[in-house]
């Protein structure tokens, strides 16, 4: 019976090899930036009345919760998490 025995070195160089591929892709050209680019129009839409309106709402509901004044209605809660479940 005949055992070859393998050589220690080759498993080395096909690591090496391996190594080598690996960096030649470390190499590649860095990729574009994302950007964004918002039209006139959706500027204005931003700035529009309502948006004002609604910012102003906001402001209101935020001092009623800090003065404790808010009130929150058990039954509108419930109604609206019942809508949203079962799609009413």
């Amino acid at each position: 019976m005949n055992i070859d025995k393998t050589n220690g070195s080759s498993f080395i160089q096909s690591y090496q090899k391996q190594m080598q591929v690996s960096k030649v892709d470390k190499a590649k050209p860095l990729q574009k930036e994302d950007q964004l680019q918002i039209s006139n129009e959706a500027k204005q839409m931003f700035e529009s009345k309502a948006d004002i309106e609604r910012h102003e709402k906001i402001q209101a509901l935020k001092a009623q919760v800090q003065s404790g004044e808010y009130q929150v209605s058990n039954d509108k809660v419930a109604e609206k998490m019942f809508d949203f479940w079962y799609g009413k």
